[in-house]
């Protein structure tokens, strides 16, 4: 187990991807956001993906989704159905994490849910409240500038603030959706000279021009990116080889280095 640099770099996994490139993925994150039975995921999956996430010292974090679509329809749900969600798909990869001598590091919500929570507080309020209440441990990852990172904060729940090094931001610090052209970025180039940008201003360029400020502590490859193995083996070196004293910005309250994340499940 090496350690790595303070940035923590996560990644989507167990959404029915083949197990090679998994585990390829695994041995570059520092966190796995584990699907959990809802947009993806099973029993199996989340037992293979727990266990060599822990052979190799991998925060586990859990992915709940909504079912159909991948994920990214429409939201339908209450406040109160939200909870039940998070309540079910959490504490299933919780039991399996437990089972390895793991614990659960955070929550992670997926495509349309992610989303949700931003835009309707009362589903905000109610996920930091099923976090808080079921998952007091644990800490919640979501959008840097969102509103969900106001909210756990005000409840008393720990909160890593996320940036997409994968996915282009609109000027006002939104994601573009995944249906317009240039959502995605896919290219080693355009996605290192992101993390370069970032490393040294805190910013990077949005689709419309401007800098947009992302005050992260985490940062998302997403696993289904093409070429992701390949991008996280180019992002780890980066960040494994940047000196921090070379930076002029700061990541806010740097994790953990990952030699020592096999105690921090």
């Amino acid at each position: 187990m090496r350690t790595t640099a303070a940035v923590d770099l996560n990644c989507d996994l167990g959404e029915g991807e083949p197990w090679t490139r998994t585990r390829a993925l695994l041995r570059q994150v520092s966190s796995a956001n584990v699907a959990c039975g809802g947009h993806a995921g099973d029993a199996p999956t989340m037992e293979r993906v727990v266990v060599e996430a822990r052979t190799l010292g991998v925060r586990l974090g859990a992915h709940p989704g909504v079912a159909g679509a991948f994920g990214r329809g429409e939201v339908t749900l209450s406040p109160g159905q939200l909870r039940i969600l998070v309540l079910h798909q959490a504490g299933a990869l919780e039991t399996v994490a437990r089972r390895h001598g793991g614990r659960l590091h955070h929550l992670k919500l997926h495509g349309a849910l992610y989303h949700a929570v931003e835009q309707d507080e009362s589903l905000g309020r109610a996920y930091v409240e099923a976090v808080a209440r079921w998952f007091p441990k644990a800490r919640i990852f979501a959008r840097a500038g969102g509103r969900v990172l106001e909210l756990a904060r005000e409840a008393g729940v720990d909160a890593w603030a996320e940036g997409f090094i994968d996915r282009a931001y609109h000027a006002d610090g939104r994601l573009v959706a995944r249906d317009r052209d240039g959502a995605l970025l896919t290219g080693r180039r355009e996605i290192l000279a992101r993390l370069r940008d970032w490393r040294r201003t805190g910013r990077w360029q949005s689709l419309e021009g401007p800098w947009v400020t992302v005050a992260a502590r985490t940062l998302c490859l997403h696993g289904d990116t093409p070429g992701a193995p390949a991008l996280a083996r180019a992002l780890r070196r980066e960040l494994d080889h940047q000196r921090p004293s070379t930076r002029r910005y700061q990541t806010p309250a740097d994790p953990s280095p990952r030699g020592s994340a096999a105690a921090d499940h």
